[in-house]
């Protein structure tokens, strides 16, 4: 862990795991897991807590639908020892893109540029 991840980790909660929660985990944490976006999964010694160690910003929409039932005590099962039945129509899992460049822009949106050509409006304009 180098100085400024340290630094970060006891000022700030967004960009990966506190100070706190790191030392926790180092005492007490015992590595279940980790998902294919690099989060790491924890539990203590008797299994009364779970919890993740985020790779990168925390945050939740990261985490899939297999991890978060474990997390969240849905089912026992660790889902790198036994993954979910995945039926045909399910897409992979994506994290909520709100607030990037990424996000969802429908037609019209002042994030497209200029607005999409219409054959069906006619802008009124007074004579």
């Amino acid at each position: 862990m180098g100085i400024l991840s340290t630094i970060n980790g006891i000022f700030t909660w967004w960009n990966g795991a506190t100070f706190n929660t790191m030392l926790y985990t180092r005492r007490k944490g015992i590595k279940v897991g980790e998902d294919d976006q690099g989060n790491v999964y924890y539990h203590n010694k008797d299994d009364s807590k779970r919890w993740v160690i985020y790779n990168g910003e925390a945050e939740a929409s990261r985490i899939s639908a297999a991890w978060h039932g474990w997390l969240h005590r849905t089912f026992d099962e660790i889902p790198s020892d036994k993954p979910l039945p995945r039926k045909e129509w399910e897409k992979p899992h994506l994290e909520n893109l709100t607030g990037t460049a990424m996000a969802y822009a429908p037609a019209g949106s002042i994030r497209k540029g200029a607005p999409a050509a219409r054959s069906d409006y006619e802008a009124w304009s007074p004579e």
